[in-house]
């Protein structure tokens, strides 16, 4: 393991320990707000965990870009998980539905009375026709990195082709070296872009107290 990559495994650490204490305040803070104090501390703390989840994609972008991707401070179940060496930004929106699906089956007897409970259960229209067209939107931006993904791939392996075949020998190095991983980079810029737009975007839509709990849930995933 290269020295930066050493450092960042020293620094993904910090940051899980970070997190862990940001859910904790998540999961303490006053739900459903009922004065303005309790609002701005809900506000306060979103604003935090964002700017964590952002510091994280900042950090990771010193790194070059073939360590991101063998990413070895990760598992290798988490690496098998991975999109573009993270997270897939869709996953946001199946997270969402499933918890406020779960919210509404639990107390359908209190929605049926009209009782509010403006949790990720009490989700209006309004903010489900968004999340399906933020959806679609970022279903669309997935399949474009994707196939630029793709596309660098291929051009790679008829590279290491050309440099290990004819019985030459094999000069990865020199097949990947001259720029060509600059591409690669570019790619992870954009995957790494559309996660944090796709996280403000569902954390814009909601509520404070349904924002705090869809990141308890997404911290936790």
């Amino acid at each position: 393991m290269t020295t930066r990559a050493s450092s960042f495994e020293q620094f993904d650490s910090t940051w899980q320990d970070h997190l862990r204490q940001l859910v904790a305040q998540l999961s303490s803070a006053p739900r459903p707000p009922t004065t303005p104090d309790h609002n701005h501390v809900l506000r306060s703390l979103i604003h935090k965990v964002t700017q964590h989840f952002a510091d994280y994609h900042r950090a990771k972008s010193s790194l070059d870009a073939l360590t991101i991707f063998s990413a070895p401070w990760s598992t290798s179940l988490e690496r098998s998980l991975h999109w573009v060496a993270g997270w897939r930004p869709t996953t946001l929106f199946h997270l969402l539905i499933t918890e406020s699906s779960s919210l509404l089956e639990s107390r359908i007897f209190d929605i049926l009375r009209g009782l509010k409970t403006g949790d990720l259960g009490d989700l209006t229209p309004r903010q489900f026709g968004r999340l399906s067209e933020l959806q679609c939107e970022t279903v669309r931006e997935e399949n474009e990195i994707s196939e630029e993904l793709g596309e660098w791939q291929e051009g790679m392996a008829d590279l290491l082709e050309l440099a290990c075949g004819g019985g030459r020998g094999c000069d990865a190095a020199e097949a990947l070296g001259g720029g060509r991983t600059e591409r690669l980079s570019r790619v992870l810029e954009k995957a790494d872009e559309l996660r944090m737009k796709t996280l403000r975007s569902v954390v814009e839509l909601l509520t404070p107290q349904q924002a705090v709990e869809f990141l308890i849930a997404a911290a936790e995933m």
